[in-house]
């Protein structure tokens, strides 16, 4: 016999902005109910680059003081060019400069998303309850459980990745494959690797990678490159996938490709690099009723400015924001339309302040990944020559960017 549950919210997906919104609506003293389709918490990836505007967002959370004490403040970046072997530009965070303060660390997902998790009261998060199919009820929405299940529920929220099935139903089209894959890395010594919180960009032919610490004995690394149709084949064998990207990489320092040699197989991924067309974004429906989106269910991007996970976070801290203000004042009559009308209100606000701030990082992140993974001899020669101090100051523009407080007016 088929279970029917009701709820005001249900948040679909425990990654980054399922549970910073769920935890910003307990901050505020609305519950909902987050449904994750696995049995335990998602860290594909190992790892995110957190620059300013994520702490802004994990401190309006309360969890930022907690994932500051395990993971060390990035002190700045060098890029060099493995085609000319020199530095091309060294960024400095340690200052405040024209954008700012600049806190920049690498951090564990596991550990951001169990820090999210732990805040929430206990059953917040329902595992093993993957959505088949969204059913209009009324006021209502209808979730239908691959275990039988059905929720009713006020408000829908969309946090389940780049294959959304929230996305879909509001008529956004599946994310767009580019040329590109990405494969990220992880390795934890037993000791010391020497890093002094610097990160490293090294750029190729047609790749760049990357290496950045996460405290003194774990490093992320990922590598992101155009492969040939017998390359992409390599990614069924992952003992072969590595060897092709230590190959590819002989010109860096030992160093610091040991890193990726003490890797274990199981510790790196790889997948296509997807991304949202920008004008979708500008003409689709990123709210419609009781129903939104966020996170890489709205803005899949491309990895070129570490904004993904970040503008994650934005946009939990947002939604939880606009959506506690439609639960805040009870209705005197007509409550089930007075207060649809009121949460279409707020999804509609929240829409309204992220449709532009995701074209621009999407947009910004797709162009950046165009000119630094060039394998193009006059873009390569442009990029190390002339852009490469723009880019990098691209990374600290596109960061200093505040989503407000809880409480914020905004």
């Amino acid at each position: 016999m088929e279970t029917q549950v009701v709820e005001d919210i249900v948040i679909v997906g425990a990654g980054i902005a399922g549970l910073t919104t769920s935890l910003g609506l307990h901050r505020l003293g609305v519950r909902s109910l987050v449904l994750e389709s696995s049995d335990t918490l998602r860290v594909t990836g190992f790892a995110l680059v957190m620059l300013q505007n994520a702490w802004k967002a994990l401190d309006a959370v309360g969890v930022g003081d907690i994932l500051r004490h395990q993971h060390l403040q990035l002190i700045g970046v060098t890029t060099t060019s493995l085609i000319t072997g020199k530095q091309t530009s060294a960024l400095s965070f340690d200052q405040n400069g024209k954008h700012g303060a600049c806190e920049i660390r690498c951090v564990r997902r596991n550990l951001m998303l169990n820090a999210l998790a732990n805040e929430l009261p206990s059953g917040t998060i329902r595992y093993l309850s993957k959505v088949v199919a969204i059913e209009e009820s009324g006021f209502y929405k209808i979730l239908h459980l691959a275990d039988g299940t059905t929720i009713k529920t006020k408000v829908l929220i969309g946090c389940d990745g780049v294959n959304s099935i929230v996305a879909k139903w509001l008529g956004f089209n599946e994310a767009s494959f580019t040329v590109r894959h990405a494969i990220r890395g992880f390795v934890e010594l037993e000791s010391n690797h020497g890093f002094e919180s610097m990160g490293m960009q090294f750029f190729g032919k047609g790749f760049r990678t990357g290496f950045m610490p996460c405290d003194h004995k774990t490093v992320y690394w990922f590598f992101t490159w155009n492969p040939t149709t017998q390359e992409e084949e390599l990614e069924e064998n992952p003992a072969k996938l590595k060897q092709c990207v230590l190959n590819k990489l002989e010109k860096m320092p030992s160093d610091v490709k040991y890193f990726i040699e003490k890797s274990e197989l199981d510790d790196f991924h790889s997948a296509q690099v997807r991304y949202r067309k920008p004008w979708e974004l500008m003409l689709g429906n990123i709210s419609k009723g009781n129903v939104c989106v966020a996170g890489d269910a709205l803005h899949p991007m491309t990895p070129d400015l570490g904004q993904g996970g970040c503008c994650a976070l934005e946009d939990g801290v947002v939604l939880a924001r606009c959506l506690a203000q439609a639960f805040s004042d009870k209705p005197k009559e007509k409550k089930g339309e007075e207060e649809y009308k009121r949460i279409e209100k707020s999804l509609k606000r929240y829409a309204n302040e992220r449709r532009w701030r995701s074209i621009d990082l999407i947009s910004s992140a797709y162009m950046a990944g165009l000119v630094q993974q060039a394998d193009s001899k006059w873009i390569t020669f442009f990029r190390d020559k002339v852009l490469a101090v723009f880019l990098a100051d691209l990374l600290l523009k596109k960061a200093n960017f505040d989503c407000g407080t809880l409480n914020s007016s905004k």
